[in-house]
């Protein structure tokens, strides 16, 4: 497309679904290098230290969670998993360089939900469902207004709001 010169740079950005800068540099690529110029690269950054299998075992290990690593909580920090690394296998890694490393080998560290060890499932449902709502009504019906945490929310605003970009009642409304 670039050859021809029939599309402009921007309906061509638009065409591959990319910036006009990435176009723009992919253009200059091709006067300077030609067809070899655009081939991809590898991505910059030095080699692992880990080998594909040792990586592997560095995941299974994060599976079995951070007390079984001899960790006293659940969480996982990148500190605690350049500490398992250099344990396991003698190699130090930098804790900020391991996020996008973990990422590209499918791990995405979550933050554990705190749950009470006591806590029944079944009894928490039940009250969500048969005492929560006569509570929310009650409060509603004094006119008490009830926190953001308790309204169901989606993307666009509370399940209640109607289609479109503002509805009345809302705190950033005009009205």
């Amino acid at each position: 497309m670039l050859r021809t010169g029939k599309l402009s740079q921007a309906e061509i950005a638009r065409q591959v679904g990319v910036s006009r800068a990435a176009v723009t540099y992919w253009k200059q690529r091709l006067q300077a290098e030609g067809l070899r110029g655009l081939r991809r690269r590898r991505p910059p950054g030095g080699q692992s230290y880990l080998s594909a299998s040792q990586w592997q075992q560095v995941l299974r290990l994060l599976r079995r969670g951070a007390p079984s690593a001899g960790f006293a909580t659940e969480r996982w920090t990148l500190r605690r998993i350049a500490t398992v690394i250099e344990r396991t296998f003698g190699v130090h890694y930098h804790f900020r360089s391991l996020g996008p490393a973990l990422h590209a080998r499918g791990w995405s560290p979550q933050r554990p939900m705190p749950r009470a060890r006591e806590r029944d499932e079944a009894i928490v449902e039940a009250w969500l469902k048969r005492d929560w709502p006569r509570i929310t009504k009650g409060l509603v019906a004094q006119g008490v207004r009830l926190p953001s945490w308790t309204r169901r929310v989606s993307r666009f605003g509370p399940a209640s709001a109607p289609p479109g970009p503002r509805w009345v009642g809302h705190p950033c409304s005009a009205e």
